[in-house]
Order: structure tokens, then sequence, then C-alpha cells
């Protein structure tokens, strides 16, 4: 039986009951409400004085969609349509990669650490447009460009640009294949969180990433892991101004082969960077000639 009752109270037993042996009973916490909230737009106050309210038919086939749909390995951002990356609301769906809490800190990171008169900004492999948007939102008088192969990520990210009300660029473009079309020394930052998954992870990966997520966007052959961080690299030094910063997040494997790529190409003042788990998870390098 679905529920014992319509209630408010039963559909919570039910959802946290089928879910139990997947999700930690937070996770299921936060996705119920989330639910609620978007659905029966209850506030978490109201959901506490709300135990006996009555759902519609509608409304409980809606739950058991969910509960469907999680079960079968769906990732809940997907389900959901939307999650919040820094501040902003950003619509998510299989067109692009769910953003990620170590995305935010690459933001974050940038954010504290350049200034608020930068007038070019450019994010490589912008996938949902998460960087590109935040960015925008914290450094309005900049002009912001996301590039990317994908035409559905940029959809997507076309999209979430509208929803935010930010004016930013996209652009289509294999940087494999070529680099994007910009002057040299006129961008203060680049930025990139590109493909860095190897093929050879994948037996340690959870079911829905794979499953549901964008290869397109995860991974790289085996035998050349850096390949888009070489790429990138070499166009950002000749694109960013004397003084402008390169930016990446990375495969917590390839730390120290990072900071000696970026040496490679001349950049100063190269630091690798842990995320709040304690792995090497960004870089960053400055251009000074």
């Amino acid at each position: 039986m679905f529920v014992a009752d319509n209630s408010l109270k039963s559909v919570k037993y039910y959802f946290s009951d089928r879910l139990k042996s997947i999700f930690s009973e937070r996770e299921i916490r936060l996705m119920f409400q989330l639910c609620v909230e978007k659905r029966l737009k209850l506030t978490p106050s109201e959901v506490l004085l709300s135990d006996q309210v009555r759902m519609s038919e509608s409304d409980l086939l809606f739950f058991r969609s969910v509960v469907k749909r999680l079960l079968n390995g769906e990732p809940f951002q997907y389900i959901h349509g939307e999650t919040e990356f820094y501040g902003l609301l950003l619509k998510t769906d299989a067109r692009a990669l769910i953003p990620r809490p170590e995305t935010e800190e690459l933001v974050d990171w940038i954010v504290k650490s350049q200034s608020a008169g930068m007038k070019k900004i450019v994010d490589v492999c912008s996938g949902s447009g998460c960087i590109t948007l935040a960015l925008k939102k914290q450094f309005p008088a900049a002009d912001v460009t996301g590039i990317d192969v994908s035409r559905e990520a940029l959809s997507l990210s076309i999209e979430n640009a509208t929803l935010n009300q930010l004016n930013v660029h996209f652009e289509q473009k294999d940087v494999l294949l070529s680099e994007p079309n910009t002057e040299a020394n006129s961008i203060d930052v680049i930025v990139s969180n590109p493909p860095y998954v190897k093929e050879n992870e994948k037996i340690g990966m959870q079911g829905h990433v794979l499953e549901h997520e964008p290869h397109l966007a995860l991974f790289v052959d085996d035998d050349s892991p850096l390949i888009f961080y070489d790429k990138i690299t070499a166009f950002a030094f000749h694109a960013l101004k004397p003084g402008g910063w390169l930016y990446f997040e990375i495969n917590e494997q390839y730390g120290p082969e990072m900071v000696e790529l970026l040496k490679t190409y001349a950049f100063n003042q190269v630091e690798l960077k842990k995320d709040l788990q304690g792995k090497d998870r960004m870089i960053r390098g400055q251009k000074t000639v």
C-alpha cells in the first residue's frame, strides 16, 4: 500500500521508510522538506504544524514518483529540478553536471582573492553556468563569458542566466580543437572545472553519477588525464593580462603534476589548495609577463 491515508504525516513516514536503506536520516529529511516546499508551498515551520494536512491524489502521486526515481538511482537534484549554488538558485537536469560544493569553494577562493575592479572573466568548460553566473553576481561590473562544447549544457546555462537576471555571454567551443576567440593580454581571470575523471576511476564511482550525469563533462582518457589543463593553460598564457590569474578545479591525484604544468607555462605564485575534505582540489597561478 502507498500510504495509510493522505495526510502529510503518513506521506512523510512512507518517504522515510522506503528510502532509509540508501539515504541517511538527514538526507531524507532535507529531500522531503524541499519537496514539500516546492509542491505544497509549506515552510519548514509550517510543516511541523501540518501533520494532518490532507493531500490531493495528484500530490500523493508526486511523492510516490519522487521515491521511485530516487530508488532507481536518479540524483535528487535532477528530480527536484533546481539546486542552490553560491547564493544562486539554478535549474538542474541531465544537460549538465550537478554543481558540487567543491566548485563553490573554487568560486569562493576567486571572490576572496580578486579585485572588484576586474573587467573580463572567462569560464572554460562552463557546464550548467554555475561558475560563470556566480562570478557575474559577485563582480557585476565585469564582462563574464562561459565556454562549453555542449549545446545542451549551454542551453541550460542560458536558462539559468535568465532565471537569475544576469547578463553574461556563452559561446560554444571545443577547447581541445581550437582556442576561444579573444585578444591577447585581455582577460583578468580564467577559471575552469574541466573533465578530469579518468576512465579507470569509473569503478569506484556512485551509480547515480555514472547512469545519469553527462559523461562528456566528466571523463578523460587514462593516457591523457591532463589534456584539458594543458590546452587551457596554453590559452590562458596567451589571453590573460600581465598580472592575470588562472584558476582550476583538479583531480586530487594530480596536484604536484598540475603545479609543474603551470610552472612549465611560466606561471608564477602557483598555489595548490585543498578542499574542505582535505583533498588537493584547486590550483591557481599568475601570469607575470
